[in-house]
């Protein structure tokens, strides 16, 4: 009688875990994409190439190591129209929350690959000359089950 008792409940134990994992979606959420579009002012592509392959890269690889982004990469495309943008950068976090109190966590590195905040905003503003951003957004992936 003890053994069908527990037995009993070891299998109502299941179907409540199964019962609750199953929540009637056909989907579960992903990674999140921070896609940045760039379009690259004349003459600038290899000045600008070289400074993601010198700043851009190594700083990501960083915060790879550190866990806080998954990954990202560079993506050329061909511009159909004055307007369209030749790169597409993205930067891939972990989830949504990954975001929340990002600069707390990548400060250190951005310093370090960067220098302060003025000789960070003074980069921004010098990359200006080779490229202007176009707009940015964040994508979810959704992972099918």
């Amino acid at each position: 009688m003890k053994t069908r008792f527990m037995l009993a409940a070891a299998l109502t134990c299941a179907f409540a875990v199964q019962a609750s994992a199953d929540d009637g979606r056909a989907y579960k959420e992903g990674p999140v994409t921070e896609v940045t579009y760039v379009k690259i002012k004349p003459g600038q592509f290899d000045n600008y190439m070289k400074w993601l392959d010198t700043h851009f890269k190594p700083e990501n690889e960083e915060f790879i190591k550190a866990k806080i982004i998954l990954g990202y990469k560079v993506y050329a495309q061909q511009a159909r129209d004055p307007r369209d943008p030749d790169l597409i950068l993205s930067i891939t976090y972990p989830n949504m929350a990954a975001l929340d109190n990002l600069e707390e966590r990548t400060d250190a590195i951005v310093e370090k690959f960067e220098g302060n905040l003025d000789k960070q905003n003074q980069g921004f503003a010098d990359r200006g000359s080779m490229r202007e951003i176009l707009g940015s957004k964040y994508i979810r992936e959704l992972i099918l089950k």
